[in-house]
C-alpha cells in the first residue's frame, strides 16, 4: 500500500475469488466416486472457469473502480488460471488452513479498496443480480452473508476487516455460516443476509450444474 502517497486511492470493490489448481486425486474427492480421479479434476475446472467468468464480467461491467482478483494455489502455474485472469489479476494465495488464506486474501483487498467481496471457486449458483445486491448490501452495513445449502457460506462481503471472522471457524463442516454470524454479534456489526445459495459437493450438485450450464448455453 502507498500510504506515503496521495494519489493513491482505494478503488470502489474488490472481488475476490479463491481458486485451486485441478489435481486429480485431490479435486473435489467427494464427486470421485461417481466421476473418477480425473472427472472429478475436470469438473472443478468447469466449476472455476464459470465462476471466474461471471466474476470478471461483472467487475468488468461495472466499471474499473472494481477489481478482479483470482488467488490461486499453490501457485498460478497452471494454465487454467492464464485463462481466467490477466496476470495484473492474479494472486498466490498466502499459506495455512483455509481461515489463515481468508484473513490474508481479506486483509490485502481491504488495503485496496473501500468493500470485499470473498467467494469459493464451485459458487456456481452465484449470478451478476446475487453481485449487485450483495454490493448494495455493503452500503447499508459492514458485511453482507451468502450462506450455502450445506450450513457454509458462498460468499461473504465486508467494508470492515476483523480477523476473528476467520479464526476458530469449523471449515469444512456445517456449522460454518452459523459460526461467522456468531462473530458478526460478538464484533456488533449489522448484516445483511441475502437467500442461501447452492454449490457443488455432491454428485447431485454436478448433474445440477450440467444441467444449467446446457439451459445457460442455449439461451445465449
Amino acid at each position: 500500500m502507498l500510504n506515503g502517497d496521495r494519489s493513491f486511492r482505494k478503488a470502489a470493490l474488490s472481488l475476490n475469488l479463491l481458486g485451486r489448481a485441478p489435481s486429480p486425486g485431490f479435486s473435489k474427492t467427494r464427486l470421485i466416486p461417481a466421476l473418477g480421479a480425473e472427472g472429478a479434476a475436470r469438473a472443478h475446472a468447469a466449476l472455476l472457469t464459470h465462476v471466474a467468468r461471471l466474476a470478471r464480467q461483472w467487475c468488468a461491467m461495472r466499471g474499473p473502480e472494481h477489481r478482479f482478483r483470482l488467488w490461486a494455489t499453490p501457485d498460478f502455474r497452471a494454465p487454467l488460471f492464464a485463462r481466467l485472469a490477466e496476470a495484473s489479476q492474479l494472486r498466490v494465495q498466502p499459506e495455512g488452513d483455509l481461515g489463515a488464506r481468508l484473513r490474508g486474501i481479506a486483509q490485502a483487498a481491504m488495503a485496496e479498496a473501500e468493500a470485499v467481496l470473498l467467494l469459493g471457486g464451485d459458487a456456481v449458483s452465484l449470478d451478476s443480480a446475487t453481485l449487485n445486491r450483495a454490493e448494495e448490501a455493503l452500503s447499508r452495513h459492514p458485511a453482507v452473508l451468502i450462506p450455502a445449502l450445506d450450513g457454509g457460506y458462498v460468499l461473504l462481503g465486508l467494508t470492515r476487516y476483523a480477523p476473528e471472522l476467520f479464526r476458530e471457524i469449523p471449515w469444512g463442516g456445517d456449522g460454518v455460516a452459523e459460526a461467522t454470524r456468531g462473530v458478526l454479534r460478538a464484533l456488533e456489526w449489522s448484516w445483511e443476509e441475502l437467500p442461501g445459495h447452492w454449490d457443488v459437493d455432491r454428485p447431485e450438485d454436478w448433474e445440477r450444474f450440467r444441467t444449467l450450464e446446457k439451459d445457460w448455453s442455449d439461451n445465449c
